[in-house]
């Protein structure tokens, strides 16, 4: 019923910026809190950013002040804004749509940083 597609991921140098987009289908998208989770090698799963239906954010410490967590609900998207990135923010971003008590996950973008 619901499809994650994320986009926007790529190699960017220390101190630069990515902007991540993951557009839904289905007709969920405007009545669900949407999640950003990254997974680098050797480490856990982390949950990043998630916006509620009306609006309010939350941030894992890590990256709280440099990346920003927004939503388009006419477009279906859910975005990532990643500023001054470092090599410690490389990993896989996936997306996750929050309906029910699993949701739904997206396929991911990587995100590499180089030092």
């Amino acid at each position: 019923q619901v499809q994650l597609v994320e986009s926007g991921g790529g190699l960017v140098q220390t101190g630069g910026s990515l902007r991540l987009s993951c557009v839904a289908s289905g007709d969920l998208f405007s009545r669900s809190t949407m999640d950003w989770y990254r997974q680098a090698p050797g480490h856990r799963r982390d949950m990043v950013a998630t916006i509620t239906t009306d609006g309010r954010t939350t941030y894992t410490d890590s990256v709280k002040g440099r990346f920003t967590i927004s939503r388009d609900n006419a477009k279906n998207t859910v975005y990532l804004q990643m500023n001054s990135l470092t090599p410690e923010d490389t990993a896989v971003y996936v997306c996750k749509l929050n309906r029910g008590w699993l949701g739904y996950w997206g396929q991911g973008t990587q995100v590499t940083v180089s030092s």
